[in-house]
């Protein structure tokens, strides 16, 4: 079992950046504004090989009316009884003031141990402070410099020292996960006192003023044998009105709650529900992808409850289509009226957000939706859905396969979600739609345009330089016309009979039958033709070839 550590002390001495470095991370906010922290904040760190539950408190002050201070101590005084040792931290540099005299004699009463750290000793600045540190009658205290790491080691064997000697070990079941639940609204909407209602402690600050919560705190709770842990969050305003830095990093530390929640409860005040800023957190927590329950606080206020709860119902289904069919639930966490039926709702929501869907009644369903409303065409060519399956939950997101997937309109969109919504039963959940099609073999990746398919032809290899007798002769072979055959013929017979072209058809250097001859090593260059003369075309010319006779009338010429 871990020890709880308790780390306490007055205003700004630096037990919240103590608590960030004990834990790794930097889980409560800092500031040099004095009085940050507020509530009880609890987290699990470690120091050395020492498990540690740290609890940090707001600062101690010495006040008993019912102011918010006095609320503040009430709650710095429960931790201390929780703990099994009080790190009690003072401000080296500043020395020891009157308020941590009168907080060591609180702590002295208590019959805790108790762990003397003096914070901001780095360098020679805290070596007057630690030394009016043993007036205190605490021990010796430890020196330390939370912001820059320094001490640890000591402080881990004087807590060592100072703790059980052997803790007890108990066996934690790790095998249902606690359902994460973050409770957001606007500022003063009921968030704490709701909280503070369903787990029947006064766990965490409340009180008439606005913006009392800062941090984000998780309390770990059990309900039905279920593990459940409640997130209580800081109010969310409008942007524009978000000017202090301190309150900037409430809001951050606000999203980041819904960021790892699973279901998100919304508190906004019955008398004036559904108003712009909560319209903008419920958007917010549907693209975040967390199931939604609506939350009317103070209803115990509203003088006609039905007709205001049927009006508050029409309201939330006109303005926020894309969250239709969440839970609207009234209840008053002042007397306890309604609040049986928020956990029954919150649990049923879960179930709807971790729901998974058979890709058969997917594809069955598609079928029906299509045939219902079929898609636009688009350009003039329609598109096909052909496929859907359902990728994971939490929330349920699915992939449908058409054609022209990046042509489908948005509004056919809404529609597949709406009555996939309505044909699953999956009321108050985000759904979400991606459209993909195939890859289309007959486009070209550069403009995605159709391409046509060709015949692809083999190409034939340039050959070697063939003689003009050798082109002539495969001219010949290869022309199917039998003019064009005889013409070639007559040509080459012509050519043989003047003794341009000789007879042998064999190159030289080849084999003749019966003979024996080497090879020549040299190639034989063809005897070119000598262009024929007039006299000689014409006395070479076919009966057929037409003569000007002497005695034919010749046409007269112009002048």
């Amino acid at each position: 079992m871990a020890l709880k550590l308790a780390i306490v002390g007055r205003p700004n001495v630096g037990k919240s950046t103590l608590f960030n470095r004990l834990v790794g991370k930097k889980l409560a906010i800092v500031n040099d504004q004095p009085g940050v922290t507020r509530d009880r904040r609890m987290a699990a760190g470690r120091l050395g090989d020492l498990e540690l539950e740290l609890i940090d408190t707001a600062g101690f002050e010495d006040v008993d009316d019912e102011s918010l201070e006095a609320r503040m101590r009430l709650q710095t005084e429960r931790a201390i009884e929780e703990a099994d040792v009080a790190l009690f931290v003072i401000d080296a540099r500043e020395g020891v003031t009157p308020l941590d005299r009168i907080f060591a004699q609180l702590i002295r009463r208590r019959n805790k141990p108790v762990v003397l750290a003096a914070n901001k000793a780095e360098g020679r600045a805290g070596d007057l402070g630690a030394g009016e540190s043993f007036s205190l009658g605490l021990g010796e205290p430890v020196l330390i410099s939370a912001e820059h790491g320094e001490g640890m080691s000591d402080l881990f064997h004087a807590i060592l020292a100072a703790g059980p000697a052997e803790p007890e070990i108990e066996a934690e079941d790790e095998s249902e996960k606690p359902v994460r639940i973050a409770i957001i609204g606007r500022p003063n909407a009921g968030k704490s006192t709701l909280v503070n209602r369903l787990i029947g402690e006064d766990r965490l600050l409340t009180g008439p003023e606005a913006g009392i919560t800062r941090d984000s705190i998780s309390v770990d709770w059990d309900w039905q044998g279920r593990s459940i842990r409640l997130i209580d969050t800081a109010g969310l305003r409008r942007k524009a009105r978000v000017q202090e830095t301190l309150e900037k990093l409430s809001t951050a530390d606000t999203i980041r709650a819904i960021t790892f929640a699973e279901v998100v409860i919304l508190v906004m005040d019955a008398q004036n529900a559904f108003e712009t800023q909560d319209l903008q957190i419920a958007d917010l927590v549907e693209r975040e992808g967390r199931a939604l329950i609506f939350c009317l606080a103070k209803w115990d206020l509203v003088a006609e409850p039905q007709a205001r709860l049927a009006e508050l119902r029409e309201l939330a289904e006109r303005m926020l289509p894309q969250l239709r069919g969440a839970a609207l639930v009234a209840l008053s966490a002042e007397t306890g009226r309604g609040i049986d039926r928020l956990m029954p709702a919150v649990i049923e929501a879960y179930k709807t957000w971790s729901v998974k869907v058979k890709t058969r009644d997917l594809n069955d369903w598609l079928t029906l939706a299509t045939q219902r409303h079929p898609p636009p065409a688009v350009n003039g060519k329609r598109i096909k859905p052909k496929y859907m399956a359902q990728l994971k939950g939490r929330p349920p997101t699915f992939v449908l396969f058409a054609s022209r997937a990046e042509h489908l309109p948005e509004q056919y969109r809404r529609y597949l979600i709406n009555s996939l919504r309505e044909s699953f039963d999956l009321p108050g959940v985000p759904i979400r739609i991606t459209i993909k099609s195939g890859k289309n073999p007959y486009a070209d990746e550069s403009d995605g345009q159709r391409k046509v398919a060709r015949p692809v032809y083999p190409v034939r290899k340039a050959s070697a330089v063939r003689s003009a007798e050798d082109k002539a002769e495969a001219k010949a072979q290869a022309s199917k016309s039998p003019g064009q055959r005889i013409a070639m013929q007559r040509r080459l017979t012509e050519a043989e009979n003047a003794g341009l072209r000789p007879a042998a058809k064999k190159p030289a250097g080849s084999k003749l039958p019966g003979k024996r001859t080497a090879p020549t090593s040299a190639p034989v260059k063809p005897v070119k033709a000598k262009p024929l003369s007039f006299a000689q075309r014409r006395s070479q010319r076919t009966p057929t070839t037409h003569k000007l006779r002497k005695d034919a009338p010749r046409r007269p010429t112009k002048r």
